[in-house]
């Protein structure tokens, strides 16, 4: 591979650094010139090319997930956000803010051409991106809004550098500078100011890469740093102390890039060479987890490699250079030595693992009050000497989660879901470590700062709880589930030997020791101190013997005497315990060690309470300081509750089974009912409707009924006034008839004068005429027969048309239903009319056979034939009026009488006509005799013939008289 760096290689590769292998992921064809990981999806991470293009790929699928564009120069840099949604690149000219979950570009910085952008990327643990550009300029920004939160000041004249490379400690507190110089600028981020300048050796003359060496007992606050300079070698030097702890490559084989892992154990070099270098921080040095060196000897250098004094120094931003590290050693290691030669002061039972005595590390408290924040946990560790048993922790683990903590969240629910599942773990340990504490209440109060301090190390959280409880909270269970009174009445002896007016001020108030001393035992003063506090509380109990936790206890009580004196109410004590008060806790110590110091013997508590016992290493050792047969009996309540709370929680899903079945029911029959009730209301609106449409109908009925009337009354009157108007026309018709008649009768009476006066004076020509006379009356006669004929045909077809008519109706009457009786009493008012009409034709009729009988008495001889073709009419007419008669009896009762009436001038008639006829039988029978008698006397026959002929009609009347009684009678 030559010279070549891999940076400019074409691949992309995902290198196992437990097996030394490698997986091609991708083949980009286009150099890679920046890396970024730790992505908010840990499989993938993103690439920059060499043709201004980031790229996106998935370790797992080996694909390509997505392709960002927008630069215009080469991308050098690639930062990621703490909690891997956002990325910065950054390249010459500008650099721009990408949201990793859409890959779409938020923001863009653009910049002048004369001021180049050298960094932009993230801070550690915040929303900040700081911004760092070629004249030195650096910003702050906040990420969510990229408000300018703060600008640093320039650099001092005299030690002012070109930036190229930058750090950050793992916090973010401190910013690590440097660039063409031996000088490094370190920066305190939150007083925003240069607080100290460290100066490399005089062969470093660039600085190519700077970062910063994670340690687990660091808490983020690195102080370890790591500069590689254009030799090629990279030196890792403290920058409290700026001592050389070690360095990586050399001049033959030197370092192009390099880059740590995030926990701090290996560091993956590329060489100038081409290759690959892993290197184990741990075989590199031994100091990263030893205690701070200057505490019990002096500093050597590296035997590989010696520096002198001169080679490093470190300056402040004044340009005074700070005396370093090594004389104040040597000091104190003259001041130790000569105590190591007067005497042994220090016995086998101070001795701590790791080179550390307890006796000094007291000595080291009493005089800073507390231990420094970067070895605190080391040195606790040290001090309870816990024996890291991995394999018994982990068989506790291995059992799960107690049922007793199992709805932990529901009493304490805690924000943060990982500290409630490290709680959780933790309290579970304890419970299937000692039965007691399943059934301990205060448990998790006492478990939990330890939890939230030790988060990260479950191991290190469970034996120092473990350990607190068997040399802290001794004889705390004897009188389980009670709180220990013991306990309490050696606070409350001390209290009383130390401040009887306080508590007396308690008795008087009804205020026992479980309330001013019990609840800032079982919470450890995590309730009543702030953490800075309670760290450095404990930094003294650790160090100290069981006992003085009890006695801080009293001391509390005692520095808060003032504000206790003013407290009368209990719910006023109850709140000054829980909460955190104005007290200065350095105060509480040092009265906390002199009443270690005062209190007289037979009621200090260290008389009473064991020396300080560290766990077991291999298996822990076994707890049962508890009144066994409580617990015992406890536990077997327990185990009854609980399977008397299953059959319950049984009982009780069988209740909700079935509550829910009866309730799923009642939903349904509710439906049902509320879908009954709506088809009822549904229903009741379609019957209010159609009732509604009925009333309309019915008054639209009314209406039309109502308008029918008025129409049928208007029919009415207008077939009235029609039939008024036609029976007058009628009447005028009969009256301009009779007239007619009348000047007819007249006129033939007039003729029939002078035919007679004719026939007088004509009586010669008789004989001959009557022979002429005889041909013309039977040709008249057969005209007249044609004529009646003619008209009974008539009449017949007139009948024959009612008949098919009222049948007609009648079929019309079966199909027409409703209407039938309307139709019927139509027809009826019809043939009414008609009956009427046949009656006024009937009177008519009768006015006529009369005026024409009295026209035949008077005429007797001429007009016989014309009485005889009048009476066939009125025959014919009879007859057609007995037919109507039969269909509407009624109406023609009253035509009978006068039917019957008719019948009796038609046999007066034929009476006549037969008289008329023997009148001309005798005539002619005369003229005979006459023709061949002429001297025979004529006159008494001829008054005898006209007696007789005046008998006939009165025999004749007789006769219609005697048959007219039995219809009368009948009728």
């Amino acid at each position: 591979m030559g010279k070549q760096t891999p940076s400019s290689f074409p691949f992309s590769f995902r290198i196992a650094a437990s097996s030394i292998l490698f997986n091609l992921v991708q083949r980009t064809a286009q150099a890679c010139t920046a890396l970024a990981f730790n992505l908010r999806r840990k499989s993938e991470f993103l690439v920059a090319l060499a043709d201004y293009s980031i790229k996106c790929f998935d370790t797992v699928t080996k694909e390509l997930v997505s392709w960002m564009r927008g630069h215009e120069s080469s991308v050098f840099s690639i930062s990621v956000h703490a909690s891997g949604k956002y990325a910065i690149t950054t390249s010459s000219d500008t650099a721009q803010l990408w949201d990793l979950d859409t890959f779409q570009r938020k923001r863009k910085l653009n910049i002048r051409q004369s001021v180049g952008i050298q960094k932009v990327f993230f801070l550690p643990l915040s929303n900040t991106i700081l911004s760092c550009f070629k004249d030195n300029s650096i910003f702050a920004w906040e990420c969510d809004t990229l408000f300018c939160k703060y600008q640093l000041p320039a650099p001092p004249e005299s030690s002012s550098i070109l930036y190229k490379v930058f750090a950050v400690t793992r916090d973010g507190r401190i910013l690590a500078a440097g660039g063409k110089s031996n000088h490094l600028h370190l920066w305190c981020l939150e007083a925003r100011q240069l607080f100290r300048i460290i100066q490399m050796p005089t062969k470093v003359r660039a600085i190519r890469h700077l970062e910063f060496l994670p340690d687990s007992f660091d808490a983020g606050s690195n102080q370890v740093l790591g500069v590689l300079s254009q030799d090629g070698i990279m030196r890792f030097i403290n920058i409290q102390t700026c001592k050389l702890l070690f360095e990586i490559g050399s001049l033959d084989q030197g370092i192009s890039s390099s880059v740590i892992s995030p926990h701090g154990r290996y560091i993956a070099s590329i060489m100038e060479n081409g290759s690959l270098n892993v290197y184990s921080v741990q075989a590199l040095t031994q100091e990263i987890n030893k205690p701070p060196l200057p505490l019990v000897k002096v500093i050597e250098d590296l035997p590989k490699k010696k520096l002198s004094s001169s080679d490093l120094k470190m300056k402040v931003t004044s340009g005074r250079v700070q005396q370093p590290a090594k004389p104040r050693g040597s000091k104190i290691q003259t001041r130790i030595l000569k105590q190591d030669l007067t005497g042994d002061f220090e016995s086998k039972k101070n001795e701590l693992p790791d080179g550390l005595n307890k006796k000094r590390l007291q000595i080291l408290l009493k005089g800073y009050g507390e231990y420094p924040t970067k070895y605190r946990m080391f040195i606790w560790r040290s001090l309870l000497q816990l024996p890291e048993n991995h394999t018994a922790f982990s068989s506790l683990i291995d059992k799960g989660t107690h049922v007793t903590f199992l709805n932990l969240q529901k009493k304490y629910p805690i924000k943060s879901r990982k500290l409630l599942r490290v709680l959780q773990r933790t309290l579970s340990a304890l419970a299937h470590w000692s039965v007691i504490f399943s059934d301990t209440p205060y448990l998790p109060l006492l478990a939990f700062p330890f939890v939230k301090l030790f988060q990260n190390n479950q191991l290190i959280c469970f034996e120092v709880i473990a350990t607190l409880i068997i040399n802290w909270c001794q004889h705390w269970f004897e009188y389980f589930p009670n709180p220990p009174i013991n306990i309490l009445s050696m606070i409350e002896n001390v209290l009383a030997f130390h401040d009887k007016e306080l508590l007396r001020h308690f008795i008087d108030h009804d205020i026992t020791s479980q309330l001013y001393a019990w609840p800032l035992l079982e919470t450890v003063f995590s309730e009543v101190l702030t953490r800075e506090e309670w760290l450095k509380l404990f930094d003294n109990i650790f160090s100290n013997h069981p006992s003085f936790l009890l006695m801080t206890v009293v001391a509390y009580n005692i520095c808060s005497r003032v504000p206790l004196l003013n407290c009368n109410l209990k719910d006023d004590f109850e709140f000054f315990f829980h909460h955190r008060n104005n007290l200065d806790i350095n105060v509480v110590i040092r009265q906390v060690y002199h009443l270690m110091e005062t209190t007289p013997t037979d009621i200090h508590p260290d008389s009473m309470l064991n020396v300080f016992v560290a766990l077991t290493k291999g298996q822990y050792p076994v707890f049962n300081q508890y009144p066994k047969f409580i617990v015992d009996y406890q536990t077997q309540e327990r185990e009854r509750i609980r399977n008397d709370e299953l059959d319950y929680l049984r009982e009780r899903q069988t209740v909700e089974d079935m509550q829910a079945e009866v309730d799923q029911q009642r939903v349904e029959d509710e439906a049902w009912y509320q879908k009954q009730e709506l088809l009822r209301k549904a229903e009741e609106t379609r019957r209010e409707m159609l009732l509604q449409e009925e009333e309309k109908i019915i008054q639209q009925r009314q209406r039309l009924a109502a308008v029918k009337r008025e129409l049928q009354v208007k029919e009415m009157h207008l077939q009235d006034a029609a039939r008024r108007r036609f029976l007058k026309l009628q009447q005028d018709q009969q009256e301009m008839e009779l007239r007619r008649l009348d000047d007819e009768i007249g006129r033939k009476v007039y003729m029939r004068d002078r035919e007679i006066a004719a026939t007088a004076r004509d009586l010669e020509m008789r004989q001959l005429e009557l022979e002429s006379q005889k041909r013309l009356y039977e040709k008249n006669l057969t005209e007249n027969q044609a004529a009646v004929a003619k008209e009974m045909r008539a009449d017949a077809d007139a009948h024959r048309r009612k008949v098919d008519l009222e049948e007609h109706m009648f079929h019309k009457l079966i199909e027409a239903g409703e209407t039938q009786s309307q139709k019927t009493q139509k027809v009826i008012k019809e043939n009414l009319a008609k009956a009427e009409q046949a009656c006024l034709n009937t009177d008519w009729q009768i006015q006529s056979l009369h005026k024409q009988k009295c026209d035949d008495l008077q005429r007797n001889k001429c007009y016989q034939e014309v009485a005889k073709l009048l009476r066939e009419n009125r025959r014919k007419e009879i007859e057609i009026l007995n037919a109507m008669v039969e269909q509407e009896a009624k109406k023609w009762k009253e035509a009978e009488g006068k039917e019957f009436c008719l019948r009796s001038a038609k046999k007066a008639s034929a009476l006549s006509d037969a008289s008329r006829k023997w009148f001309l039988k005798q005539e002619i029978n005369a003229a005979v005799e006459h023709a061949e008698n002429p001297c025979h006397k004529e006159e008494p026959r001829f008054q005898n013939e006209q007696e007789d002929a005046s008998c006939l009609p009165r025999t004749s009347h007789l006769n219609d008289s005697s048959e007219m009684h039995p219809s009368t009678q009948r009728h």
